[in-house]
């Protein structure tokens, strides 16, 4: 899960792939010039719209092109963020696992709480791990009390890196929302959790 996501929404994945060079991006770069731009219309054709009016009422087609509407906000926010992850810390996955030794400041935390984490294999956090290790971002030792346990801090190196990008994407999310005001931003995330608990609720019922 990306360490950005709408909390653990499974969005439907309609996200282009974008291959980016892992690099430090500086904050006088675009880092939206590898990023597609997606289209403001609601429907991907006005004759389909014209055919779901002829069928179902103004308020139904209301309701698709507000999902409609989520699909084109989600797929530019999932190309922008990969772009943002790829560009700092070589790919979402790394980028999270740093996140989250970062958040853990001087605590080690164990390879099974990133396993945790991520949502992910074991196998998969090994090979990760293993990845950053090479680099000289990570370390990983064993525990003390049960050498079965690997627990993972950042070096220097990782810790500035990570903390370089954290302060980026912080000031780039503060231009993204400039022009919401904390209550809109927490009106947005209540009307965005209820209609997450809706897509819920009906993918529970029978048809």
């Amino acid at each position: 899960m990306s360490l950005f996501s709408l909390e653990s929404v499974s969005w439907p994945r309609i996200v282009k792939q974008h291959t980016i060079q892992p690099q430090i991006v500086s904050a006088g770069e675009n880092p939206l010039s590898d990023v597609e731009s997606t289209s403001d219309q609601s429907f991907p054709a006005p004759y389909l719209r014209e055919a779901y009016l002829r069928r179902f009422s103004p308020a139904a087609v209301q309701r698709l092109e507000t999902v409609f509407t989520l699909r084109s906000v989600t797929q530019q926010v999932n190309n922008v963020l990969n772009a943002w992850l790829e560009g700092t810390a070589g790919s979402p996955a790394r980028f999270q696992t740093m996140a989250l030794l970062w958040g853990a400041g001087d605590r080690p935390v164990p390879h099974q709480e990133i396993i945790a984490a991520l949502q992910v294999k074991r196998a998969t956090v090994s090979a990760l791990m293993f990845s950053l290790e090479q680099e000289g971002l990570v370390q990983s030792v064993g525990d003390e009390k049960d050498r079965r346990r690997l627990l993972a801090t950042l070096t220097e190196k990782g810790r500035n890196i990570i903390t370089r990008a954290m302060e980026l994407n912080a000031h780039r999310l503060e231009n993204v929302f400039a022009e919401l005001s904390p209550d809109e931003l927490d009106l947005l995330q209540s009307l965005l959790r209820r209609m997450r608990d809706g897509f819920v609720k009906v993918s529970r019922e029978k048809i």
